[in-house]
């Protein structure tokens, strides 16, 4: 049995900072640094959308990303492999998400920097263990 994203619900705690890993049409890569990456159910994420200026451009040209998320009691590196599927600017999700950016933003003292503007949903096509690097 692989491993599930129900096994890596620490890791979407944010205690680790997450990084998204996306590439444009003509093989340019970009690395940022993400603030959530929120649990959907068994077979879907979805990142909070707040700077994004070259990613998102990536995923309009090439709707597949890589994230890299930490277990935060092991350290142990994952990499999800995802598909991009809508964005959400309500509901409950995209509530939700906000509402734990603020808690994230008032702990840092960056109130007035993060901004919910949408939280991306993607489907996981897969997710690997990155051997250790500790």
């Amino acid at each position: 049995m692989g491993i599930t994203l129900e096994d890596l619900h620490p890791a979407f705690q944010g205690v680790v900072p997450s990084a998204i890993i996306t590439c444009s049409a003509e093989g340019e890569p970009n690395v940022t640094v993400l603030s959530q990456v929120y649990y959907v159910d068994h077979e879907h994420v979805a990142l909070s959308f707040q700077f994004f200026g070259k990613t998102i451009r990536n995923i309009e040209q090439n709707p597949y990303a890589a994230v890299l998320v930490h277990h935060p009691e092991t350290l142990a590196l994952y990499r999800l492999d995802l598909r991009f599927e809508h964005r959400e600017t309500e509901g409950d999700i995209f509530d939700e998400m906000e509402m734990q950016l603020e808690a994230i933003a008032s702990m840092t003292g960056m109130e007035d920097v993060f901004k919910l503007r949408g939280a991306d949903i993607y489907e996981v096509k897969s997710i690997t263990k990155l051997d250790d690097w500790a």
